[in-house]
């Protein structure tokens, strides 16, 4: 079957069409590096013996010299900066049912690409039926980065956020470990990291950003898909977009109107009009970002499997000491 894009020739499935993503964050990270420079001058006086109180995971208050305090070189996105998220976007995500067989390599692509494994899976991939009489079909599920998240209201220490671009992070290291978000949270898309994760070590000079997905995950804290913002930083598209093989998954822009699975581009308005599109527990009024296509008049037939997330996984990590 021929697909209708809306621009002639072929895409490339790692980079946004028409996105304009790049001139965005350009302009972000020169306001950082003059915003690095003029920071620069206050580097002598944290030299000087100056002493700072700062709270421990494990609620004590200690005393440490200011020297020690961000020792690696400033990131060109700060953490303040990482919040607002870039400037003049919406960022939605179209599932379309239909075309879901179940291959799994959304979720692989997505562990490979946040070093994460088996349970602690952001993007599972489940068996819906509403009866053993109607059809089953297989359902993509992830964060649904919402305009009106439950998450964020009940998070008391502001660890998890909204930005103006849509996307919902989390900054591990402000994360408590209290799971309220967790528990508001009507999708049951987050995890909780009960032990040391398995994962690499820091690169020497790394510095954390919430939207930087190098950053291991910390035992004691909550994770959640991000929607891939360091991808989207580089032009390209979430994990999960671009390792799917059957199109399965759309990204793109609200405000443009646009949304592509790096095959083929479609107007976002008019996708979701012409084939149904809904959003899960919409009556919650939660305003998700991630909207799904009915699984009608499938283009692959449903092939039941048994398979656990364990078995879903990147297993070449190299062991953290």
């Amino acid at each position: 079957m021929k697909k209708n894009n809306i621009e002639e020739g072929g895409t490339n499935r790692r980079k946004f069409l028409k996105l304009g993503l790049m001139t965005s964050f350009t302009a972000i990270t020169g306001a950082s590096i003059i915003t690095n420079l003029a920071s620069s001058k206050e580097e002598g006086k944290r030299s000087s013996g100056e002493v700072i109180r700062l709270l421990t995971p494990e609620g004590k208050i200690v005393q440490v010299n200011a020297s020690n305090i961000n020792k690696y070189p400033k990131a060109l996105i700060t953490p303040e900066e990482s919040r607002k998220g870039i400037p003049n976007r919406k960022f939605v995500m179209v599932i379309d049912l239909a075309k879901c067989k179940n291959a799994l390599k959304c979720t692989e692509a997505c562990n490979k690409g946040h070093h994460i494994m088996g349970q602690n899976s952001w993007l599972k991939v489940y068996k819906m039926q509403n009866t053993k009489k109607t059809s089953p079909y297989w359902q993509p599920t992830l964060c649904q980065h919402c305009d009106q998240p439950a998450c964020v209201t009940v998070c008391p220490v502001g660890a998890t956020f909204k930005r103006k671009d849509g996307i919902v992070l989390i900054d591990n290291e402000r994360c408590i470990g209290c799971r309220f978000c967790m528990a508001a949270c009507p999708y049951s898309v987050r995890i909780f990291n009960w032990s040391k994760p398995n994962q690499p070590k820091l690169e020497d000079g790394y510095v954390y950003t919430p939207d930087h997905a190098g950053k291991p995950s910390l035992i004691g804290t909550v994770d959640k898909c991000d929607f891939c913002p360091h991808e989207i930083k580089k032009g390209r598209l979430p994990h999960c977009v671009a390792a799917c093989p059957e199109g399965v998954f759309y990204f793109g822009d609200l405000f443009e109107d646009t949304v592509t699975n790096g095959e083929e581009t479609l107007k976002f308005s008019h996708l979701i009009k012409d084939k149904s599109g809904y959003r899960l527990l919409e009556s919650l009024g939660t305003s998700p970002s991630v909207y799904y296509l009915p699984p009608v008049n499938r283009l692959v037939e449903f092939e039941d499997s048994d398979y656990s997330f364990e078995q879903v996984q990147y297993t070449s990590l190299p062991k953290t000491e």
